[in-house]
């Protein structure tokens, strides 16, 4: 699982489902959301078809309906600044994207038709692909327009959200870090059972940024030295992306946990080690 493109063109309903989970901290495949709402191939996947999807993790899909862009984009910026991720039908509800955050005039979306997934557009680029025209059947000269957004909020307290930004959204949208966006899901649940999400609460914790600064060299040696041979520039770039993931959703590591959380990186970066460069029988 993680951030890459939809295969077809029909499944665009479950990925921006995916992604508003995803944002949620929630770990879900798209086969199972499109299995649960009952998508297909020739009508794809509308909005009660993914409220009854988004049920079954636990959120509801609000349906809500505004006919003034500014209205529209007032309350879809005040849904997001709150850290709720939105479902929006665009290119005249063809297909389905989720908003995740507004930003200086910007919008951050998670696009299952593009390439990088994460895109970020202008009010005037939103607004275009946002808006929907509706004839009417008795005045065919009247067209009214309709913007349609679908906020998904659980109903239990979400112990970590992801907080997007453009700079994040452009790093993303990079080419040479593809990979650790295909592979986001996977290191987020990784990294949840090393750390623990920040709050007001929290007392005698570090950064992961911190806690690599202290130990990245400690246990790159050590995963070489174990290992044999490892390219330790690409091991790097291992704990650079769990840096990144971390603090895109807050995470953190209590001062307890710290020799526990050496153990646990270790060990995943050995396996990493491991996959990517083969290994002899030991002992």
């Amino acid at each position: 699982m993680g951030l890459y493109p939809q295969p077809n063109q029909w499944q665009c309903g479950p990925f921006a489902l995916k992604h508003a989970l995803v944002a949620l901290g929630i770990s879900a495949e798209e086969k199972v959301i499109a299995k649960i709402a009952g998508t297909n191939w020739w009508n794809g996947t509308d909005e009660i078809q993914l409220a009854r999807a988004a049920k079954h993790f636990d959120c509801n899909l609000l349906m809500i309906r505004r006919h003034d862009p500014e209205y529209a984009r007032r309350e879809l910026s005040s849904y997001l600044r709150k850290g709720i991720p939105t479902l929006l039908c665009v290119y005249e509800w063809a297909h389905w994207v989720t908003a995740v955050k507004s930003e200086a005039g910007k919008y951050i979306l998670l696009d299952s038709k593009d390439k990088a997934v994460l895109t970020i557009q202008s009010w005037r680029e939103l607004k275009s692909n946002w808006v929907y025209h509706e004839r009417d059947e008795a005045d065919r000269k009247h067209v009214e327009t309709i913007y349609d957004f679908h906020p998904i909020v659980p109903r239990f307290r979400v112990q970590t959200k992801a907080k997007f930004s453009v700079a994040r959204a452009r790093f993303l949208r990079r080419p040479e870090n593809r990979r650790l966006s295909r592979s986001w899901d996977d290191y987020v649940g990784d990294l949840l059972t090393i750390c623990k999400p920040r709050t007001a609460l929290s007392e005698k914790v570090i950064s992961l940024g911190e806690f690599l600064r202290r130990h990245e060299q400690m246990i790159l040696d050590q995963v070489d030295h174990w290992h044999g041979s490892i390219d330790k520039r690409r091991a790097g770039r291992i704990l650079k992306n769990m840096h990144f993931v971390a603090d895109t959703y807050g995470l953190v590591i209590h001062k307890e946990g710290e020799k526990r959380a050496i153990a646990g990186i270790t060990a995943i970066l050995t396996l990493w080690a491991a996959a990517k460069y083969g290994i002899h029988p030991v002992y």
